[in-house]
């Protein structure tokens, strides 16, 4: 699904040039959950802004569903990104002014789904993710763990092929982090490709793999023996 070959990003100012990612090279096939880990700076959110088509590299090769996708022009990936790829982010992302219904169903404006499908897409979300009750609810009114759920939601109503999480329990308490990770590791049973940034060693061995990055570049990669499910 995924492959990189000495994908670097590298930013530049008057005065100083910064690189974040230095000749990565990965490759991560369909149906896998891949966790990403590193100190801060590494260059593990660069990474993930690039496999999610949100930013491009400086240089080096990505593959995307069999597509070279490095060069692409920002509508080309807007195109790409909004069909196969759903987002969960650390600080959730809800729009303040959009219910919970309006906030999962936004995607699907997006990609023009039918108002029945979207209907009965976003009641089959909240019924799954235990929200139903607060479907007419503002994000403010949540708790950190019922907006990340409602993020969660978000992310997959239009049936992602890869869903890219960034650090997405670091916001909440064990056991709402944990509800979530339980979350991602059922859609990857189901099929689901997670790729997913995170400082928890205990997050990550829900994964099947971990790859660490240190100082741009990636230095190992481990299957996990006995991950979490």
């Amino acid at each position: 699904m995924i492959r990189t070959s000495n994908l670097t990003k590298v930013y530049r100012t008057e005065e100083i040039e910064t690189t974040a990612l230095n000749e990565v090279s990965i490759e991560i096939n369909a149906g896998e959950f891949v966790s990403i880990m590193g100190p801060s700076g590494c260059g593990k959110s660069t990474l993930l802004n690039i496999l999610g088509l949100i930013d491009n590299p400086s240089g080096g090769e990505y593959h995307f569903l069999e597509e070279e996708v490095a060069g692409y022009s920002e509508r080309q990936r807007s195109n790409l990104r909004k069909h196969n790829i759903g987002f969960i982010f650390q600080s959730f992302n809800l729009i303040d002014e959009l219910s919970v219904y309006e906030n999962i169903e936004l995607p699907m404006l997006y990609t023009k789904v039918p108002s029945k499908e979207r209907k009965t897409r976003v009641e089959e979300l909240l019924e799954k993710m235990n929200m139903m009750h607060r479907r007419n609810h503002f994000p403010q009114q949540l708790s950190g763990g019922q907006q990340q759920r409602v993020a969660v939601a978000r992310a997959i109503v239009n049936k992602p092929k890869l869903i890219l999480a960034d650090e997405p329990t670091g916001n909440l308490d064990s056991s709402n982090g944990d509800d979530v990770m339980k979350t991602l590791a059922q859609l990857n049973n189901e099929g689901t490709t997670i790729i997913m940034v995170t400082h928890s060693p205990y997050c990550a061995e829900f994964g099947n793999r971990i790859i660490r990055l240190l100082d741009g570049q990636v230095v190992t990669e481990n299957l996990v023996s006995q991950h979490h499910v």
